[in-house]
């Protein structure tokens, strides 16, 4: 289909086949033998989708796995590891993703911890280097529900970290379709023109 980038999934990449394995085959590229760029999600809407028994804290997320419902322990800091030893040319942060229909007061919170693991994010991403000889790079998610005074301040955070690209996350996952776009047009008045944006889990015909 001429894709000419795909996505690997963070969560499912790192229960099966796992992280040991991914490293000895030298990346997803080479244990998928694919040579184009290759970006991966954070694992956070599985996590929260997905898991049972998920328990979010201030430093990361408790959950545990559909596979065999084994217990793991999702951090900002873990997540970059994973990611870079994965390795994506695009990594995102890790994020809470908000449910499209939670209030204003759910919205709020969930984003403050948003930015608060994106600081963390980047000081590991600062801190750390590609496994496998080629660049990588980290994309922030703007979050903020279906609320405009949240996004707008998401998206300034997110621009204000003068990453390489930046993503568009917490959109297509209940809120209504023109409430998507909306959120979209409050965004895009904010994040640089210069760079490019991952408008997260849109992928209909329609969209």
């Amino acid at each position: 289909i001429k894709a000419q980038i795909i996505l690997g999934n963070t969560y499912h990449l790192y229960l099966r086949p796992g992280l040991e394995i991914l490293e000895q085959a030298g990346g997803l590229h080479k244990f998928n033998s694919w040579n184009k760029p290759i970006l991966t999600d954070s694992g956070g809407f599985q996590v929260f989708s997905l898991a049972e028994n998920r328990k979010l804290t201030e430093e990361g997320a408790i959950f545990r796995s559909q596979v065999d419902g084994s217990k793991h322990f999702f951090t900002p800091e873990s997540v970059m590891d994973i990611e870079r030893t994965i390795g994506a040319d695009i990594m995102m942060a890790f994020d809470e993703c908000t449910p499209g229909d939670a209030d204003y007061s759910y919205a709020k919170k969930s984003l403050e911890l948003t930015e608060r693991w994106l600081d963390r994010c980047i000081t590991r991403f600062n801190e750390t280097e590609c496994k496998y000889g080629y660049k990588q790079a980290l994309f922030p998610i703007v979050q903020g529900c279906v609320y405009p005074d949240l996004r707008k301040r998401a998206a300034e955070n997110v621009a204000s970290k003068d990453a390489e690209g930046n993503a568009i996350g917490g959109l297509a996952v209940g809120e209504p379709t023109e409430k998507m776009y909306e959120m979209i047009e409050v965004v895009n008045e904010i994040l640089p023109q210069n760079k490019p944006r991952y408008l997260m889990g849109v992928g209909t015909p329609a969209n």
